[in-house]
Order: C-alpha cells, then structure tokens, then sequence
C-alpha cells in the first residue's frame, strides 16, 4: 500500500504542503512568510480531506528543517514536534536545501551534480551540492552559510547546473563559471518535497520527535546600521 505522507516546508518565503493518500496526491503552494504560522494547520487538514485522510492516519510526516529563514523553521518544526508527540508517528526531517535540487533533477532529467544557492539576505547564502547517484540523492557538501567569495568554491570544480534564489538576488556578483545551467525558479516545490519524503519514509529515515530540531546556520539575523552601509557599498 502506498505510504500515507504528510510533508511540509516553510524555510523560505513560501508555504509548501504535500500529502499522499487514498484519493491520490494534493499539492499546495502559496504565500508563507509571516503567515505560514497561522495558515500551517488550517492548510493541512484542507489538503488530508482532500486526500482522503485524517491526521490520525498517517505514517510519517515531513518536515523541511532548514536552513533557512528562522521563523519559519521555528514554526516547521514545531509543527512537527506537535504532531509527532500526538500522533505517535515517525518524523522525517528534510534538508530544505534539497528540496531545490529535487526540483531542478524534475527540470533537467540529465543533471546529477546540482549546487544550490538561496538568498540569505546580509548578502550571505545558504548553500550546499548534491550527487544524484543509484536513484538517490548524495551530499557531496553539506548546507553551509557562505559569503559570495567564499561561495565560488562551490563551483571551482563546475557542476552540472545552480538552482536557487541566489540567482537572482545576486546576479553577476556569484562570479558562475560561463555557460553554467541556471535555474533561478522551481517548477513544483511541493512535489519535490513530496518525492523527497516519499524516499525517506521508504529508507526508514523516521525519527523520534524529541529529536525534530531545526538545521540554523546563523545565529545573528541582523545588520547593524555600519553593515548595511557597507553592503549598499559593495552593491554600488
């Protein structure tokens, strides 16, 4: 019987919810942010009914644990831990990260060895490269938070392609090797996370829900005023 999943991410600006169930899968993308605290749970039961399914059904439920924004890994794994205490179920935690490289796999079938590079504002990026290898994915480096010159270390041996907001939030100034294959969009977040955790819950990745923790990178999340200037500066 196909595994009844629940997944969910909201690392980034984006609400991502995925779920796998009697009446087939359902797929939600919207507006997250500051909202996807309060529009999370609301936005779970609408996908499982529509699915055919109630909480209590589930087999395992995934949850992006970052990086990324701090809020927002707060309220995933929250979220998580809720359900995990209450359902008694496995949890199983995402590289956010991935999430990205399983959608640009979807975009470009050919690609095995994908970099990606988010916005981490500061004028930072989150960042990591991934191996498709025997039909699963490798991490070759994982998530790290990185500075735009130390970030070309990433592609001094060029991958098969960059996917990521970095693209476009920073442009020329990644310094990319000519002719690399940039994906700067995704073309179903909700669904790679869906494949992502459909994989997990076949490898028996699930984990107790004391141990639900999110992946932070940073633990300062502002500039000072001097900073600020200094980055106007360097983007002038």
């Amino acid at each position: 019987m196909t595994a009844r999943l629940l997944a969910f991410d909201t690392s980034t600006e984006q609400l991502a919810i995925a779920v796998a169930g009697p009446a087939g899968e359902r797929l939600l993308l919207e507006a997250g942010g500051a909202l996807a605290s309060a529009a999370l749970l609301p936005r779970i039961h609408r996908l499982l009914a529509e699915a055919g399914l109630v909480l209590a059904e589930l087999d395992a439920v995934a949850f992006g644990q970052g990086p990324g924004a701090f809020t927002g890994l707060r309220t995933s794994c929250a979220v998580a831990q809720g359900l995990g205490f209450g359902l008694g179920c496995p949890l199983l935690p995402l590289d956010s990260l991935l999430i990205v490289a399983e959608d640009a796999r979807a975009q470009q079938p050919t690609a095995s060895d994908v970099v990606v590079a988010m916005d981490a504002r500061m004028d930072e990026v989150y960042a990591g490269r991934y191996r498709w290898t025997d039909g699963r994915w490798m991490v070759t480096v994982p998530p790290g938070l990185y500075t735009l010159p130390a970030l070309a270390l990433l592609w001094s041996q060029p991958p098969d392609l960059v996917a990521g907001t970095a693209l476009a939030a920073f442009g020329e100034r990644l310094g990319l090797p000519v002719g690399l294959v940039q994906l700067p969009s995704e073309r179903s977040r909700p669904l790679a996370l869906l494949r992502l955790a459909q994989a997990a819950h076949a490898a028996g990745a699930g984990i107790d829900a004391a141990l639900a923790l999110p992946l932070y990178l940073r633990d300062k999340i502002a500039l000072t005023t001097a900073e600020r200037e200094a980055v106007r500066a360097a983007k002038a």
